[in-house]
């Protein structure tokens, strides 16, 4: 026989494949999502004056009172402040038009009642609206920080959104405390992670653990009442922080998410058009220099956002060109410690001559180059207009270009500091893909390598290597399904609606099964020669249905949810569940448990219901089956779980029987699956002889493993399923029953089919329907699909751990559920391959058990990592790399996850029982020689 991988060899290279492929996707992530660079320090005195020209010391600023301080920046900005009062109002999930409108139009009729005051003032110039663009992640903390320091968030801010820690960058609110402001915080305790210590009075509750949508709001509007009669204040906390989708979900980029609103009232101004005060837009960064310049503090240091004109039209003409000249002059700063060595010559601190309004060029070249010519433009033109003779009220064209000329630095500015906020070092993202790179080829040859041995083994023994030698349709399939996959990634429409591809590979692959049954007779080892027998026929059936069940479960699951991001719109069957009320999606929550209860357990005594340990399994899957019925009865209404004492301690009784039930199966049945010394051989005589042969001890210890792994891998997929009908929205429980009808007919399928498959399409199969059914349970490449709620239910306090764990649970639900499978999956199938000659090392037969599911995962999961890392490289300066294909990078970091913690469970399950049968084999034989 040729050279084969021993299983410690396979084991190793398996596990330096892995680990090469972390380091390599770790060097990749935080090279391409490295945190935001800051100008590190808050921005004082100096910042009302040219850059290079700081006469005034920082050091002063230390040794000032408070309100001394304030009075050295109103005198230094040249600009009174316009208010001494500060009321933030930050609404959660506003969309800016259910205020202002859309697309021109003003809101519909019932939204303008539900908000008659604001409407009002909007109506009559007392107010100024705008649509405020917010940058995706669009999830609260960036959001907030985007706010009040005018900086771009870095991408990863969304993962920090559920731990955040105190913000050192420089901001308004600091900003504020350091003139002597006194401030107060009711609502959301992001604010007090974010500015610990800042606030006199605050009331705080986490926006993250609540399970209705008035708990916040009643924090606040409790206190208002009292708040507004005091006058001990500053700064009390209108604007939105992102705006969200038709379902209520945010943190993606589309035009509802990031349609937030800002709303200024109480401003003098001389908008009295309702149209005018309502269909402007600008960004939301913009909301932080605008408060800084009208409360007279500098504006914080990373500030990448402009003011925002309309604002300041109470001013006189100069004071408005003073805002735009510290606007520019900040972002200049900013810009020169972007681009070091930019150097504007010395218009900044030399001044100009009278007679340089002649030399306003036409900007062009080198970035550096553009920035300071479009600021040396306007400086020129504001120097111009200020050493005109004649009435400055009487120039307002020249006044109009100066203003238009700040405006295009500023914008031009803004928008390139926006886009390198996160420079990518090329070379270390290069050196973490050759790394991906190499990982995928050790994967991949290892898989290679399991191939050629099993053909090795079947033609050894049924001599079948003309068959072997043919490729069939579904393998040639599965290979054109990876090319599929990495070619539609490079489009971002296919990457929103990823969730087509999936689904069709699916049904294609099932389709093509289907033809295989159909045309070829079920054959398995020597036998599949003869004639087909009644019992042949019956096993025909038996594959033919089950692949048909496979078909149109999947074909329902596909018109569960209209998935993805352009076409959310269109009905599906879950909208039309919801239009007819509650009641009906509770009596298929019902009708769902009911079921599932009852397939888990039919599967379950299947091996027999004469063994006492299948009793017990039995029993717990009934008990935390009712656990959950009487939960989904009593403590769920409608989208909302209770949060009181009694609900949160019913669901952590259901964890701790879930739990219990899965390791003490997994740890205690190897142990306790019965071994007696005479079903070990059926001759007696034989046994005790000292040349009994180990291919009939071998041949005990695969009946009892196989046994075990059927008894624990049903375990695994029941409890699982169990769970996410506690977990998963009340919409998604006839989808966890028809996944788990999938796993079940494609069993049935796969033990039937005996060598009719190879064993790597029949995982990759699998794999399939894991990754459809990902996406028929509501997910997609947007975060804004993240459920966010259910990773809350049974937590008694906010901790960012758990959370995450269950939100890793809800949102792969589906591909854990099939990997997990493959422990069951192990124990039907067909086993008569593994000659005898080869049970000399027991070692061998662990890892041709083990070999196809666990590196199959891997291996698409490499390839379609790999692709997808270098696409994202190529596509770094695409116009939706941080709104399409760096949510999608996200998704398959953690689909990554999924597989190493999915690929761990069903290794280690393996090979404990393995090892644990094969002690208690050894112990018994050597117990039986003795005797």
């Amino acid at each position: 026989m040729p050279w084969l991988l021993t299983c410690s060899k396979l084991t190793l290279f398996t596990m330096a494949g892995v680990a090469i492929q972390m380091v390599g996707l770790s060097i990749f992530v935080f090279g391409f999502f490295p945190v935001k660079p800051t100008l590190p320090g808050h921005s004082g005195p100096e910042s009302f004056q040219a850059p290079k020209c700081n006469s005034i010391q920082n050091e002063t600023e230390r040794d000032l009172h408070p309100h001394h301080l304030g009075s050295l920046y109103k005198e230094l900005s040249g600009m009174p402040p316009a208010f001494d009062r500060l009321i933030l109002m930050v609404i959660d999930g506003l969309p800016a038009e259910l205020v202002l409108g859309k697309d021109g139009k003003p809101p519909s009729k019932a939204l303008m009642e539900a908000m008659p005051y604001t409407q009002s003032l909007l109506a009559n110039g007392m107010a100024i609206g705008y649509h405020a663009k917010a940058a995706p992640p669009t999830v609260t903390m960036p959001r907030l920080k985007a706010m009040v320091s005018g900086a771009i968030g870095g991408f990863l801010d969304v993962a920090l959104n559920f731990n955040t820690q105190a913000m050192l960058d420089d901001n308004l609110l600091d900003q504020f405390f350091k003139i002597g402001w006194k401030m107060v915080m009711l609502g959301d305790e992001t604010w007090l992670k974010l500015f610990p210590g800042l606030f006199i009075r605050h009331d705080g509750v986490s926006s993250f653990f609540v399970k209705d949508t008035v708990q916040v709001d009643q924090n606040v509007s409790r206190h208002l009442g009292h708040e507004l009669n005091k006058d001990d204040w500053n700064f009390l906390v209108v604007v939105s922080d992102h705006g969200m989708t038709e379902s209520g979900n945010h943190g993606g980029s589309s035009y509802e998410e990031t349609d937030s609103l800002a709303l200024f009232i109480g401003l003098n101004n001389d908008i009295s058009d309702y149209s005018s005060s309502t269909h402007n837009i600008i960004y939301q960064v913009d909301i932080a220099p605008t408060l800084a310049l009208l409360f007279g503090v500098p504006i914080p240091k990373n500030n990448v956002g402009v003011l925002i004109a309309d604002i300041f039209g109470y001013l006189a003409d100069d004071q408005q060109l003073k805002a735009l000249e510290l606007n520019s002059w900040q972002l200049l700063r900013l810009l020169q410690a972007q681009m070091p060595g930019l150097s504007c010559r010395n218009y900044l601190c030399d001044g100009f001559s009278d007679d340089q309004e002649s030399k306003i060029t036409k900007c062009s070249g080198s970035m550096g180059k553009m920035f300071c010519c479009l600021y040396t433009n306007a400086a020129l033109l504001q120097n111009s207009w200020m050493s005109k003779e004649f009435s400055r009220s009487k120039s307002r064209e020249d006044y109009s270009s100066v203003v238009t000329a700040y405006y295009e630095f500023l914008r031009t500015a803004s928008e390139w500091l926006s886009r390198s906020a996160t420079d990518k070092p090329v070379s270390l993202l290069t050196l973490g893909i050759a790394a991906m790179l190499m990982s995928c080829l050790i994967l991949l040859s290892l898989l290679f390598n399991m191939c050629k041995e099993v053909y090795i083994r079947e033609k050894y023994l049924f001599d079948l290597e003309s068959a072997m030698q043919t490729w069939y349709l579904d393998e040639t399939f599965v290979l054109g399904v990876i090319l599929i996959l990495i070619v539609s990634m490079v489009s971002s429409s296919m990457v929103e609606e990823e969730q087509y591809i999936w689904h069709f590979v699916a049904s294609t692959l099932n389709l093509l099964l289907l033809r295989k049954a159909i045309q070829c007779p079920p054959c398995g080892g020597a036998q599949g020669l003869h004639t087909l027998s009644k019992e042949q026929n019956k096993i025909s059936c038996f594959r033919l249905s089950s692949i048909f069940v496979v078909l149109v479960s999947g074909r329902i699951l596909r018109g569960w949810h209209q998935g993805g991001v352009n076409w959310t719109n269109l009905p599906d069957i879950s909208k039309w569940l919801e239009q007819a009320g509650t009641d009906n999606i509770k009596s298929i929550q019902l009708v769902s448990c009911l079921l599932l209860m009852t397939l888990s357990l039919y599967v379950l005594f299947l091996l027999g219901s004469n063994k006492k340990f299948v009793l017990v399994i039995g029993f717990s899957f009934l008990m935390s089956g009712l656990l959950v019925l009487q939960h989904v009865t009593k403590h769920q209404d409608g989208m909302f779980v209770s949060s009181s004492y009694s609900t949160t301690t019913l669901v952590q009784i259901i964890y701790a029987t879930l739990g219990a039930s899965t390791f003490g199966t997994v740890v205690a049945l190897p142990w306790l699956v019965p071994f007696s010394i005479s079903e070990m051989c059926s001759n007696q005589d034989l046994y005790m002889s000292t040349s009994a042969p180990n291919e009939v001890q071998n041949k005990s210890l695969m009946a009892k493993l196989r046994d075990s792994l059927y008894i624990i891998g049903w375990t695994y997929i029941s409890c699982w399923c169990i769970l996410q009908l506690l977990l998963q929205q009340t919409i998604n429980s006839m989808p966890i029953l028809l996944l788990l009808v999938q796993i079940f007919a494609s069993m049935l399928y796969f033990s039937y089919s005996a060598l009719h498959h190879k064993p790597w399409v029949e995982v990759a199969a699998f794999y399939f329907l894991g990754m459809a059914g990902h996406f028929a349970l509501g997910n997609s490449n947007s975060l804004a699909t993240i459920d966010v709620a259910g990773a809350f239910i049974g937590i008694s306090s906010h901790s960012t751990v758990l959370s995450g764990i269950l939100m890793f649970m809800i949102t792969y639900a589906s591909p854990m559920l099939f990997i997990l499978s493959m422990v069951m999956y192990i124990s039907v199938k067909e086993t008569s391959y593994l000659p005898s000659p080869f049970s000399a090392d027991s070692t061998q037969l662990l890892k041709i058990m083990l070999g196809f599911p666990c590196l199959v995962p891997l291996g698409l999961n490499s390839i379609l990592l790999t692709a997808y890392t270098i696409i994202l490289l190529l596509m770094r300066n695409h116009l939706f790399v941080w709104s399409v294909f760096s949510p999608k990078y996200i998704y398959v970091c953690t689909t990554t996850v999924c597989v190493y913690v999915g690929v761990s469970v069903v290794a280690t399950t393996v090979t404990y029982t393995y090892l644990v049968l094969g002690f208690r084999r050894k112990m018994q034989g050597e117990l039986s020689h003795q005797q």
